[in-house]
């Protein structure tokens, strides 16, 4: 019999997670933290296994306030800070990182459409996201554009007072399965300033969708290709300027960087308290596994790792909200080293388990592939580097 996937949760929100926090923002994180406990960590073995998009769940989690965490109130959002979206993400991926990650790409379009949109998209798209009645994805990424994302051959053709659009988008979050899709595409020549962005619904004539693809993790959520053939979506539904594009798209990620590297927090969050559980109740060689120094070290390791990440990644998140100059190379570091070090932290919790957390009865397993892609989307750890270095160096 394994571990209940619920197992940490009555004390998460004891934890060292709430140093530091104000009483409000700490109010919010319990809330997160019950949810995490009560409505998703009791499904998420069964959502991965039979890869169940959790719509009704993540429909609650916006009538706590979840589906436009900062997103303005006069469109339905909860107005808050990026550091208090920070903390909600890390709780409620305590109880399920797949979907939590999935919550934070539907989060981040909301805030685009609330920022880049003029007052009619504003009125037009947002309550019925934040509400969660409708559901959005992010569509970037091409068959042949990934980390190189400024040389998209998506198009968008205008004729009149629509664009036609043609091309393809791959490995869409939630494709297929959501209304509304962000999608940058070429509008005019090469380059980054070619680029912009339009919003289209789910419905509209050429749109399809490319099989569901198979994933190591993120089985909480669908995964295909997103396909436009001859689609003509209204000049109205096009966000910002033409060419303004490609640069919504880079704003979307810097806050989508903090998100997922937020559902790294809790993933790993979990994953040191299933452990630490574990060393206390296996015995090996006449003693428990707590007693071992060795384990006792590595287990102090991952805490300190796990403090260090949640660190960089609220500095970074209150840079981003107070628009500080150095907030894109902060929240490249902080993605980059929460991302690899909460990856650590699981695989080490898997590895304390032995064989046992080689088993799906146990959690630690699937926090590890859960998160594993965390170090290649919201641009890969790599890119990450890349945009530091360049910052660094003045480029």
């Amino acid at each position: 019999m394994g571990q209940s996937l619920a197992a940490p949760g009555g004390r998460l929100e004891s934890s060292k997670a709430s140093t530091g926090l104000t009483e409000e923002q700490k109010e919010f994180q319990k809330v997160a933290f019950d949810f995490a406990a009560k409505e998703m960590a009791p499904h998420m073995a069964e959502w991965d296994e039979k890869e169940i998009f959790p719509v009704e769940t993540m429909r609650k989690a916006a009538q706590l306030g979840f589906g436009g965490i900062y997103v303005k109130p006069d469109v339905g959002g909860s107005g808050l800070s990026r550091l208090d979206t920070s903390v909600i993400f890390e709780a409620l991926s305590t109880g399920c990182t797949s979907t939590t990650a999935y919550l934070s790409i539907h989060n981040m379009c909301a805030w685009m459409i609330d920022t880049f949109g003029n007052e009619e998209q504003r009125h037009k798209f947002c309550p019925s996201l934040c509400s969660m009645e409708k559901l959005a994805s992010y569509c970037l990424t091409e068959p042949g554009s990934g980390s190189d994302a400024a040389s998209l051959i998506t198009s968008a053709k205008r004729k009149g007072d629509t664009y036609v659009l043609n091309g393809s988008k791959a490995f869409i979050s939630g494709g297929g399965d959501t209304d509304v899709y962000v999608v940058m595409c070429r509008t005019g020549g090469s380059g980054p300033k070619g680029i912009s962005c339009l919003v289209l619904e789910k419905g509209t004539p050429g749109l399809s969708f490319g099989k569901k693809e198979r994933k190591v993790g993120w089985n909480s959520q669908p995964t295909r290709a997103v396909i436009f053939e001859d689609c003509a979506v209204p000049v109205a539904n096009r966000l910002g300027a033409e060419g303004q594009g490609f640069g919504i798209a880079m704003k979307g990620l810097n806050g989508g960087r903090i998100n997922i590297a937020s559902c790294s927090l809790g993933a790993a969050h979990a994953s040191v308290l299933l452990a630490q559980d574990h060393l206390t109740i296996r015995k090996q060689f006449g003693e428990s596994l707590a007693s071992n120094q060795y384990l006792r070290f590595r287990l102090a390791e991952m805490a300190t790792r796990l403090v260090a990440a949640r660190l960089m990644v609220r500095n970074a998140a209150q840079a981003l909200q107070e628009e500080r100059e150095d907030a894109i190379a902060l929240c490249a570091m902080a993605k980059l080293f929460a991302t690899d070090e909460c990856f650590t932290i699981c695989n080490q919790a898997l590895q304390m388990h032995g064989g046992y957390g080689y088993l799906k009865d146990y959690a630690v397993q699937q926090f590890m592939r859960d998160i594993r892609v965390h170090q290649i989307l919201e641009g890969t750890n790599e890119v990450m580097r890349m945009i530091v270095a360049r910052s660094l160096l003045q480029e």
